[in-house]
């Protein structure tokens, strides 16, 4: 009877490895270090004995607590008990199949060479990798609807062994009943870090749950050096020619804040955004006269919201034909860099590639810097 029940005990530790939410093991108390970090601020990978935890400490911008999730290889969790309300997920790794709901987490899935992993995502047109709209050709990745309200039934239906999730404020009623069905959510906080590189450190996020972190860390390193020699070379030029950004939508000009990502990218190639001294990570919003007083004459007007050329421009409001880089040819955008099914590229791999998207601005605003470089995103409004 003793030896039944302990196999009993065992063969249930076994099942309840499988992700089970809101328990963890009993783990050895060992020496623990900590995965160094650059950029990043909104993650954290502590390594122990048999395991790693990974912390989401900024899943939005709000968020008062932080997430802990454990992850183990399965015969290591065979061998441990398990507690509940400790941890968030236990993470059976290296994870098989994944659901993901942001166009952001694309990129590091395809760099880490592990898409095929990609099983269920929530707005597939918005897809634009020609890998993986192969994939959702073929029927490999099921569509989940949105991501404010995903399709549990499917989500259950394939079983994925997490969803990585993306969360304004922590409540969504859809990914609660994930969370019940005992599949793990990990939520994705790549677009609140303050910087371009902070963002993109998130591949290392990705790179533990597939056990590829030498990879990861490898691909972040190339994604690094080549930003900073970009921004080295254009640091090194004298001008800094002026730059616009945003578009009204209607009576409201949204343009970035000084201290947000976009102005980061402006003053790493080396301009002068007109608005780079205001404080703030988010949007500014100003009414028109008062963008015209201060930008009529800048040399380059880049990202005018959606609009796809100047006629639409243009129609949309007469005035923007009285900005200087209207009347020059010096709006730049990109919405027209899109994907078979109108996803834009730059809302999917801008943030797994900050490297490419200065050098982008770099060619646009110092074309000599990089004569041999195609900007990737970025194309001259026609």
């Amino acid at each position: 009877m003793k030896t039944f029940l302990l196999f009993l005990f065992v063969s249930l530790s076994l099942w309840s490895c499988k992700n089970e939410t809101k328990k963890n093991t009993v783990l050895p108390k060992t020496q623990s270090t900590t995965v160094p970090l650059s950029y990043a601020e909104g993650f954290a990978i502590t390594k122990y004995g048999n395991h790693s935890v990974l912390e989401i400490k900024s899943p939005w911008p709000t968020a008062k607590n932080s997430f802990n999730y454990v992850l183990i290889s399965k015969e290591e969790a065979a061998k441990t008990t398990f507690l509940k309300d400790q941890y968030d997920g236990i993470i059976i790794t290296p994870i098989k199949n994944v659901v993901v709901t942001s166009t952001t987490h694309i990129p590091a899935l395809e760099l880490l060479n592990v898409e095929e992993t990609l099983i269920g995502f929530p707005g597939t047109d918005y897809i634009s990798s020609k890998k993986t709209r192969a994939r959702i050709a073929a029927n490999k990745v099921r569509e989940l609807g949105k991501t404010e309200g995903l399709n549990t039934e499917v989500v259950l239906d394939i079983n994925p062994d997490v969803v990585v999730a993306f969360g304004v404020d922590g409540k969504n009623k859809s990914l609660e009943t994930i969370k019940k069905a005992n599949i793990p959510v990990i939520y994705n906080g790549d677009w609140v870090e303050k910087s371009p590189l902070g963002k993109a450190e998130w591949i290392k996020f990705f790179g533990v749950l597939y056990n590829k972190e030498r990879q990861a860390d490898s691909i972040f390193n190339r994604i690094e050096t080549d930003y900073n020699a970009a921004k080295k070379l254009a640091l090194n030029t004298s001008k800094q020619p002026s730059v616009l950004s945003g578009a009204l939508h209607k009576d409201t000009w949204y343009l970035p804040n000084g201290q947000s990502t976009e102005a980061q990218f402006l003053k790493d190639a080396n301009t002068n955004y007109l608005w780079s001294e205001t404080r703030g990570t988010g949007s500014l919003s100003l009414n028109f006269e008062v963008v015209y007083d201060t930008a009529k004459n800048a040399d380059i007007w880049l990202s005018p919201s959606y609009y796809t050329s100047k006629e639409a421009l243009e129609k949309a409001n007469a005035h923007y034909s009285n900005f200087d880089a209207f009347k020059n040819n010096k709006i730049y955008t990109f919405a027209n860099t899109t994907g078979k099914t109108g996803g834009v590229t730059y809302y999917e791999l801008g943030t797994a590639r900050p490297d490419l998207v200065l050098k982008d601005i770099i060619k646009i605003c110092h074309p000599g810097v990089l004569p041999n470089y195609t900007p990737y995103f970025f194309k001259l409004l026609k």
